[in-house]
């Protein structure tokens, strides 16, 4: 149907994204979105049994 739609090359739709997130960012402040491959480092946070090993389970803290 649209051979413009099909032949949209990787860095127009880099250029789409940053520009997407720019205006996130912008509109709801840093921290809006997340991107998983950018290496963030998840911390080590201690954690308190609720005493229902179903609720640790399912809080995926492991309690």
């Amino acid at each position: 149907m649209d051979d413009k739609k099909a032949a949209i090359s990787g860095s127009d739709k880099s250029k789409a994204l940053a520009a997407a997130l720019a205006q996130i960012e912008k509109q709801f402040g840093k921290g809006s979105v997340m991107r998983m491959a950018d290496g963030a480092v998840v911390e080590e946070v201690q954690t308190v049994s609720t005493g229902s090993l179903g609720l640790d389970i399912a809080l995926g803290v492991g309690g």
